[in-house]
């Protein structure tokens, strides 16, 4: 009698217990979320990429560098003496410490006569800083075009930021 009674126990207890009719059991999930400052990026108000005023000769290369140091690079396309010239500058705003990516295109100049394009350089941050802010220059590097058609060029390029 007593393996009879001991089994029984044990089937009672390996035997998991089914709920009653209407019986029900739920629990709380959790959930979050962390909003940060819009990372925005803005021309600093008058600066620009300048080349200067170049003659064009059979053509060649003129770069600005970061400083807006002008370079005529020893071809034929040769800035003239005492003109302006100078890097552009953008800052940036956004949550503080926080990684980012800044991409700075390239870009065209158009006039009177056939494109020039420039490539562009930047020393542009990897993370917003502690205060939340951060500038950059850009510089680049105009081909001018062999006997490029005298007259003003103009262009653009695009600046992106966005966090990592």
């Amino acid at each position: 009698m007593k393996k009879i009674v001991l089994a029984a126990f044990v089937a009672a207890i390996a035997t998991p217990a089914l709920a009653a009719p209407g019986d029900t059991d739920s629990a709380t999930g959790s959930a979050s979320a962390t909003i940060v400052a819009p990372i925005t990026v803005d021309h600093v108000s008058g600066a620009e990429l300048a080349f200067g005023t170049i003659t064009a000769g059979n053509g060649g290369t003129v770069t600005v560098d970061l400083a807006g140091t002008v370079t005529d690079n020893g071809d034929d396309a040769v800035v003239l003496t005492g003109s302006v010239t100078s890097a552009d500058a953008f800052t940036l705003t956004g949550d503080a410490n926080r990684a980012i990516t800044v991409d700075v295109g390239d870009g065209v100049l158009t006039g009177p006569g056939t494109d020039m394009a420039f490539v562009t350089t930047d020393n542009a941050p990897t993370s917003i800083n502690g205060s939340g802010t951060g500038s950059f220059s850009v510089g680049g590097t105009l081909t001018v075009g062999d006997t490029q058609t005298p007259g003003s060029y103009t262009g653009s390029y695009t600046v992106t930021a966005s966090y990592d």
